[in-house]
This record gives structure tokens, C-alpha cells and sequence, in this order.
């Protein structure tokens, strides 16, 4: 048996991928050839490369949606040349690869191989992880013979093709140690403990109100801050300065958290504050922590906002828009949740409600079922 995976080569689509992979290997074997084909990434070959998944890279385009001299000359060479060269390497590859199956997580990298499975009588799967499809996916729709998604109402889809299973995460982040992050991070561990997930997108603007908020944020609880890579040292100067020495010892600033360090400090955690990506939010769900979710307002089709919302309607989070989210209100809001158990008890259970665990051994079967038609 053969499976094709494609996707746009962020952790957003290649996290998924990896908790499907890692269910059809745990039922099925490792019998079964699995392969990725997508645009050149570093971050998905080293990934993939762990699951011991051959990647194979093709060109491909993507359609921006600024309107300044060099998005418009980008955007002609991506459509004239780049994703019209994708579609033919794809075609070559499916055609001497003979799959039987080819799984769409969508994003700009995926279309031209969707598109060339399409063409070869492939069939075709598709799985949306936000509440609002982007472009590409709705074009895959719609030759897709089944889509999964991610959240209730999700939009722009023909719902005889839709199952409602949630976005796949992996089981590992599930089961983390709060021992093993206190002793790897030095936690204290006599204050409510908070963590920031920056993240790669924006991350800059939420550093900066957070180092606001940081001096009266320690005088009651514990921090854990993953900034971003490219944040981190600019963070531990920021905060030496704007953080007293005698609290320093309760703010634990990390660049990056590999996927174990992440799931011993979900374990840790009674409160994640985040952007609302469907990777987050359903990994904080899993994991049935409340959250503070503050949506990123630049993303396509204000997923993010719509993402956060149908998550806040749940009853898990609370929602905080950017042009809202002031070092004072930051505080208020997260005083209001520290100081009522209560409310994090319901917001825990909420979480819990709508995490949907076995996501990935759901879509694991559906792929093996198709790929044995």
C-alpha cells in the first residue's frame, strides 16, 4: 500500500501529519509506504525525516494578498510559472509512484499535487484544520472524495463529503510530567503557573505587551514564555531590565520547546495564553487547560478571530482581539480566571468537551480504508 501526503510546509500542516503517520504505523505496520510531496522546507524535512517518511519536493505558488509592486510581480511569476511547473513534477511523481491514496492537508504546497492526483483518477483526501477554509482547499473540495474538519461549521464545503472529527494531534502531547518540566525549567512551582506561547507569527507585538504586564505578573504567579526563536535573545535582555532580579527567578523565557519539553510543560501549565491557530487550540483542548486565546489579526480569511471564537463558544477560552489586548486588561482578565476555581474548573471541563483525541486514528483509518478500495 501507498499513501501520499501533501501539505503547505508549516507546523500547522505538518504536526497533523505527523499524528496520522504515527497511528497507521501503530495499527497498521510499517509495511505500508508512506511518502510526502511538497514545496522545499527545512523544518518539514527534518520532521518527516524523524517518521521516517520520504519527502519528495516539487515547485509550487502562492497567491498574496498584498498589492505592493513585488507581491504583484511574486504573484505573476508564482501563477505563470512556478505552480503550472509543480503540477507537471507532481504528475511525473504520482505517475511513476502509483499511489493509492494521496491525504491534501491543504495550504499553497498542496495543490499541485491534489491537482495531478485529480487528473491520474487518484483519490483524493482533504482535511481543514481551521473554521474557514483557505483558497486552496476549497478548490480541493472539490474533487476531494472526502473532507475532514476541524470545528462545527466550517464553511464553503459540500457537507455530503464532510466529517466533523477535529484536527489530529499527537498523543505524545497529551502525556506530559509537570516533574519534569519543574526540574527542567527550575520552576518554583508555589504560584499558579501561566504560559505564553508566542509562536512564529506575530509573536513580536504579544512579547512586547507582555513585557509590559511582566513586573506585576510576578508579583503573583510563575511564567513559562516561549517566544519564538528569533525573539528569544531580544526577550532575556528586555526582561532583565524591565523585570527586578529577586522575580526573575519565577520567568522561565525559552525560544523554542521541542515536542516533549511542550508536553511537560502543558502539564505544568493552569493557564495558556495563545494565538488561535487549529493547531493550538485543539492541542490546549487535549491537553484541558483554560486559555486566553488573542487571534492573529493578518490571518487569511480572519481564521484566527473565527478559530478563537467557536472555541470561546464552548466554554474553554476567553477571547482577546489585539486592538484589545492592553498590559491592563491583560491583567484584569487574568486575575478574574487565577482567582476563581471554579471558572477554571468549567473552562477545563469545556476544553475537554470539545477536544476530539483520537482525531488522528479516525483519519488514519478512513486513509487505509480508501487506499484498500
Amino acid at each position: 500500500m501507498k499513501i501520499i501526503f501533501t501539505g503547505g510546509g508549516t507546523g500547522g500542516h505538518i504536526y497533523p501529519i505527523v499524528a496520522i503517520v504515527r497511528e497507521i504505523k501503530k495499527k497498521y505496520g510499517t509495511d505500508i509506504q508512506l511518502s510526502y510531496i511538497g514545496p522545499k522546507d527545512n523544518f518539514c524535512n527534518v520532521v518527516l525525516a524523524r517518521e521516517r517518511v520520504k519527502v519528495r519536493h516539487i515547485l509550487s505558488g502562492k497567491i498574496r494578498r498584498y498589492m505592493d509592486p513585488l507581491s504583484i510581480i511574486q504573484n505573476v511569476i508564482d501563477t505563470l510559472v512556478k505552480v503550472p511547473l509543480g503540477v507537471l513534477q507532481s504528475f511525473f511523481l504520482l505517475f511513476l509512484m502509483n499511489p493509492d491514496v494521496v491525504f491534501s492537508k491543504g495550504g499553497y504546497g498542496s495543490f499541485p499535487v491534489a491537482f495531478s492526483a485529480w487528473m491520474l483518477g487518484i483519490p483524493v483526501l482533504l482535511q481543514e484544520s481551521d473554521s474557514v477554509p483557505g483558497l486552496v482547499s476549497k478548490k480541493t473540495s472539490k474533487y476531494a472524495a472526502a473532507i475532514f474538519v476541524s470545528f462545527p461549521d466550517t464553511e464553503n464545503f459540500p457537507p455530503r463529503k464532510v466529517a466533523l472529527v477535529g484536527n489530529p494531534v499527537r498523543r505524545e502531547m497529551v502525556d506530559g510530567s509537570k516533574q519534569e518540566a519543574v526540574q527542567a525549567l527550575g520552576i518554583i512551582g508555589d504560584r499558579p503557573i501561566i504560559l505564553i506561547i508566542g509562536g512564529s507569527q506575530g509573536a513580536r507585538r504579544i512579547n512586547d505587551k507582555i513585557l509590559d504586564a511582566m513586573p506585576e505578573l510576578l508579583k503573583s504567579y510563575e511564567v513559562i514564555h516561549i517566544t519564538g526563536p528569533r525573539n528569544i535573545n531580544q526577550i532575556m535582555k528586555e526582561s532583565k531590565i524591565t523585570v527586578g532580579s529577586e522575580a526573575l527567578g519565577y520567568y522561565h523565557p525559552l525560544g523554542f520547546a521541542d515536542e516533549r519539553a511542550l508536553a511537560n510543560i502543558y502539564a505544568a501549565a493552569d493557564l495558556i495564553i495563545s494565538r488561535a491557530g487549529s493547531g493550538s487550540v485543539f492541542e490546549i483542548a487535549a491537553v484541558k487547560k483554560p486559555s486566553i486565546l488573542i487571534p492573529l489579526p493578518e490571518s487569511a480569511q480572519d481564521h484566527q478571530v473565527k478559530n478563537a471564537y467557536a472555541y470561546a463558544r464552548a466554554g474553554a477560552a476567553l477571547v482577546m482581539e489585539e486592538n484589545n489586548f492592553t498590559s491592563h486588561l491583560f491583567l484584569e482578565k487574568i486575575r478574574e480566571l487565577l482567582g476563581s476555581a471554579e471558572t477554571l474548573t468549567a473552562m477545563s471541563e469545556a476544553a475537554a468537551q470539545f477536544a476530539r483525541p483520537n482525531a488522528a486514528l479516525t483519519i488514519a483509518d478512513y486513509i487505509v480504508k480508501f487506499a484498500n478500495k
